[in-house]
């Protein structure tokens, strides 16, 4: 087992001079107007009296200087970087006070699932998610002159979040282009961060390009959220660690968007546990990884909206790509239904709240696509836990109706005094709980002495489920049933 160096020295040397220009550039959240695409919001800033990037001017405007894509020389499709070992190794030493450590315990899921589950929880960290690792190592590894003029990127969600609260803890400026469809919740988290947020653009794409080109008006360092080198080899952290808590382990399975945190954990897992298999899981809506392998290269993959938002990257990075292609076992693709299923049991047995991208590894194990793992001692990463609280209502009552506890069915009765009470007398003999209840008259094609209700209710499992359908079938001619009808 690896073990990592017992320096008490702290990340002072890594951190940038307490220059006046770096303390002035820790600016508060700017207001956050809404753009076409075409109009450039104003951020707040201070002067750089050395003539470097002007961070009180009034606006972040760009010339319309060259129209063609403007490339980001750390991410070179011509020129893929492949991270070692030692960049996972020295990151974990860089981030070490800045990043927690945290746990990884065996699962109550365990016996459920007929294997021996781990899980890290990196859900618990500050910003709820695995990308402080890649962020914190990221701006350790910059030039002072990087660290004065600041960073900028392009995020919806947990890389922003990252950003944003270790360069206020490190003095750096952050700029970051978040798309008009970023929640609300963690806008507002970027800007208490003290992040110069920018809302700009109908997607990330359109946000991407933007900070792309402030990045080179404004001598601002882009950073990659997923395939930035110093990226990757910082979210290798993470396997090292539980390679570390789980000695022996015989296989971990990594959620896959841009690809960064499975070439980063496979790299450190490969190098320290050559015979432990990498299973990387993919939403079925956005299977970018699945199309790079099969290609050999990373190559565009239409995307449809997911639960795992988080993973709905439709290229992958390419220095992922070129880092994790050799040594990741195996892919395999989640359904919609089963990343809901997993995000209820998670709030059920382990009583943790994971975003639809965090519960893709159990996902895949509550699936039939791994039955190699059964019996065995098996690792998943929890990596984020920022799940809209609007969202997760939703999710969970439909996690229920994939799980069988949610059903929904028509039946008619007699529309004399008693029929709806024979009907709700039934269900309550068979313990189901009613959630909603309708009845119908006017579009009945059948005998005018009937109606035609419309019931959801809520069961103890699939089992019994089959059984209420079964006894309603026995009482009744029409009977109809299933999450097929329109309601």
């Amino acid at each position: 087992m690896m073990r990592m160096p017992s320096s008490q020295e702290t990340e002072s040397s890594d951190r940038p001079s307490p220059t006046k220009s770096s303390s002035s550039s820790q600016v508060k959240g700017s207001s956050l107007p809404q753009t076409n695409g075409s109009d450039h919001p104003a951020v707040n800033g201070s002067a750089d009296h050395h003539g470097r990037m002007d961070h009180s001017m009034n606006e972040l405007t760009i010339s319309k200087v060259d129209e063609e894509e403007i490339k980001d020389p750390a991410c070179d499709p011509d020129n893929p970087v492949k991270v070692k070992f030692q960049d996972v190794s020295a990151a974990a030493y860089k981030i070490r006070n800045g990043v927690q450590r945290t746990s990884c315990q065996k699962s109550r899921l365990s016996d459920m699932l007929g294997l021996e589950l781990y899980i890290k929880s990196d859900f618990q960290q500050i910003t709820g998610s695995f990308k402080e690792r890649g962020a914190r190592n990221t701006l350790l590894m910059m030039s002072e002159e990087q660290r004065r003029n600041g960073v900028i990127a392009a995020s919806a969600g947990n890389h922003a979040l990252a950003l944003s609260y270790h360069g206020r803890d490190l003095g750096i400026p952050i700029f970051v282009v978040m798309p008009l469809i970023a929640p609300i919740m963690k806008v507002s988290m970027c800007k208490q961060y003290g992040a110069n947020v920018i809302i700009h653009g109908e997607d990330i794409g359109v946000s991407k390009s933007y900070a792309m080109k402030l990045a080179k008006e404004k001598h601002l360092l882009y950073v990659n959220g997923y395939d930035n080198p110093n990226i990757i080899a910082g979210q290798g952290t993470l396997g090292l660690e539980i390679i570390e808590q789980v000695p022996d382990l015989d296989a971990v399975v990594i959620p896959v968007g841009g690809g960064g945190l499975i070439a980063g954990m496979a790299l450190a897992i490969k190098s320290l546990s050559p015979k432990t298999l990498i299973i990387g899981v993919e939403s079925e809506q956005c299977a970018s990884f699945s199309s790079a392998m099969k290609a050999g290269h990373p190559t565009y993959t239409k995307s449809a909206p997911t639960l795992a938002d988080g993973l709905a990257v439709p290229v992958v990075g390419v220095n992922a790509f070129a880092t994790a292609r050799d040594i990741v076992d195996k892919v395999v693709t989640v359904s919609e239904d089963l990343i809901a299923v997993a995000i209820l049991r998670l709030i059920e047995v382990e009583k943790a709240v994971v975003e639809g991208a965090g519960a893709c590894s159990l996902a895949a194990l509550l699936s039939d696509k791994l039955p190699e793992l059964k019996g065995k001692k098996v690792a998943i990463p929890l990596c984020g836990g920022n799940i809209d609280t609007t969202v997760l209502g939703r999710v969970l009552e439909r996690g229920l109706a994939a799980d069988g506890r949610l059903c929904r069915f028509v039946v008619t009765v007699s529309d004399r005094p008693g029929g709806i009470a024979d009907l709700t007398r039934l269900l309550a003999d068979q313990g189901a709980s009613i959630k909603d209840i309708f009845h119908e008259r006017a579009w009945l094609k059948s005998e005018v002495f009937h109606v035609q209700v419309k019931v959801v209710v809520e069961t103890r499992d699939s089992e019994h489920s089959v059984e209420i359908e079964r006894r309603l079938r026995e009482k009744y001619d029409r009977v109809l049933w299933g999450s097929s009808l329109k309601f």
